[in-house]
């Protein structure tokens, strides 16, 4: 599913008019009753509804919502902001529309009384849509503080107000706090950003009928990993396949005390479909690892506590997985450096691999072109391209970062964001807070090792592999829920996380 910007999505409205021979109100009626059509199959109409619309289009949605709603047995009143002197066409079309039953009042001026919203009440905000390009300041946000200082529950009309929907928002700007916010036809990228959870709330994306085409032609660096693209990613098996099939891996992984990383990283690989699986762990670990994966092979360093060396040939693997538990002891760091001036296979760095090249302009200097994968939590990842100063700067350095060293980079979080060399963002729809427990980026680790080994693109293993990784998370969450999810739980999920793949 495609992101566009706010002036892509305009674009994309008067394309649909002029293909269609609608008229403009005809596409906010689609709207309308879209947002309604959401609303009360959330809401029963034993609640009063209050309606924050302003002059602009944004308002005109909300003036048709006040309508359908109240035809649907809701008690409904509106309160419209600003001066409507110049209101949009589609705002006064709606405007004269609006059924006498309705309770409406104007608010123009901050000595006027604000509509009083009790705890019970059900508040939409649609004072401003996505074309807002500058800070919401005086009546406006006064408004908008009465509502955010209220306790009723607060529905955002495809964008909360005082929010940028593709771009950093001013902190002078006043912005609605929306426990929901329903999008039209695809969501914002402002939706996908942690620093913007309280004002967005819980989100959804209802359809309205744009023209499929021009969406389909118009270009854009980000896009939504659904369940349908995931599914298309997937490949069928062959029934004469056999191990050799689906590639030999090679983990390198674990430390005295940190063995847990390689076994959740190890059994993870396993259920991710990989063909062999070669495990290098230090000399402490061997016995763990045979015990608790018994389908993979184990290859013990010489030294007891930490990796200190690659094995003697690494020519037979498919793919080299290192990180997760391999601390940052110096002859690690160097093994680190071997690895990368040496092999020829992809790589999966995890973990302390990547705190390791992080932490040397040597190591960042050999990173090898287009067959590198990085799987970075955000301080990992600002150890590795640096500083920046809100999450719209992250993602061009994480756009930057991919270019620059023509490598693919899962920077994680609840819509983790696969960059690719050409620029390209791929957020994550999947998974929960359950996963926010150590161990779930060991697991990530093994699946993305398992669908390179296969013969995965780097980006289609990331795509898939962090779509499956949270899938898997959102299947444990029924049984175990987020409080209790351990990244076992993941790897426990992994079967029917693929099997959901697989349903027709």
């Amino acid at each position: 599913m495609k992101i566009l910007t706010a002036a892509q999505t305009r674009e994309a409205d008067k394309v649909t008019i002029a293909q269609e021979g609608i008229a403009s109100v005809e596409l906010m009626e689609r709207a309308a009753k879209a947002f309604t059509c959401w609303f009360e199959n959330k809401f029963r109409p034993d609640k009063p509804v209050c309606i924050f619309c302003g002059p602009g289009n944004n308002g005109g949605d909300g003036l048709a919502v006040a309508r359908l709603l109240q035809q649907r047995g809701y008690t409904v009143e509106v309160a419209i902001v600003g001066d409507t002197t110049k209101a949009s066409e589609d705002f006064k079309a709606n405007h004269e529309a609006l059924p006498a039953e309705v309770s409406l009042i104007q608010i123009k001026e901050f000595s006027e009384d604000l509509p009083a919203l009790p705890a019970h009440a059900l508040v939409i905000d649609a004072l401003f849509g996505t074309g807002l390009n500058r800070p919401a300041e005086g009546l406006f946000a006064a408004v908008i503080a009465h509502m955010n200082q209220s306790d009723a529950c607060i529905t955002a009309i495809d964008m909360p107000s005082g929010l940028y929907s593709d771009s950093q928002t001013p902190e002078a700007s006043a912005v609605v706090r929306a426990a929901y916010t329903i999008s039209f036809e695809l969501p914002k990228l402002a939706f996908l950003l942690p620093q913007h959870e309280a004002f967005v709330g819980e989100w959804h994306v209802v359809p309205i009928g744009l023209h499929a085409a021009h969406i389909a032609t118009t270009p854009t660096p980000y896009y939504l990993t659904c369940l349908p693209s995931a599914k298309g990613l997937l490949k069928p098996r062959s029934k004469f396949s056999h191990k050799g099939t689906f590639g030999h891996a090679l983990l390198l992984c674990g430390s005295y005390g940190k063995m847990g990383a390689a076994v959740l990283a190890t059994q993870a690989c396993l259920r991710s479909g990989v063909g062999l699986l070669t495990v290098r762990a230090p000399a402490a670990g061997y016995t763990v690892l045979q015990t608790a994966a018994p389908e993979a092979m184990c290859l013990a360093d010489s030294n007891k506590k930490f990796l200190s060396s690659l094995p003697e040939t690494t020519a037979a693997y498919h793919v080299i997985g290192v990180g997760p538990g391999i601390g940052q002891e110096k002859v690690t760091r160097a093994m680190v450096g071997q690895l990368l001036a040496t092999t020829t296979q992809p790589l999966v760095l995890d973990a302390d691999a990547i705190n390791l090249v992080a932490g040397s302009d040597k190591l960042k200097s050999m990173i090898p072109k287009d067959r590198v994968i990085f799987t970075p939590h955000p301080k990992e990842f600002e150890r590795l391209a640096g500083k920046t100063d809100n999450h719209y700067q992250r993602l061009e350095r994480l756009q930057a970062f991919c270019q620059q060293y023509s490598c693919c980079v899962m920077l994680k979080g609840r819509h983790t964001a696969v960059g690719t060399p050409d620029g390209s963002l791929y957020f994550n729809s999947t998974g929960n807070a359950g996963m926010a427990t150590g161990g779930t980026g060991d697991v990530l680790t093994g699946i993305i090792t398992a669908l390179v080994a296969q013969q995965y693109s780097l980006q289609d293993a990331c795509i898939l592999g962090v779509y499956v990784h949270g899938l898997a998370a959102d299947l444990a969450k029924p049984e175990v829920g987020e409080i209790s999810m351990t990244a076992s739980d993941l790897i426990r999920f992994l079967p029917q996380a693929f099997l959901k793949l697989l349903q027709v």
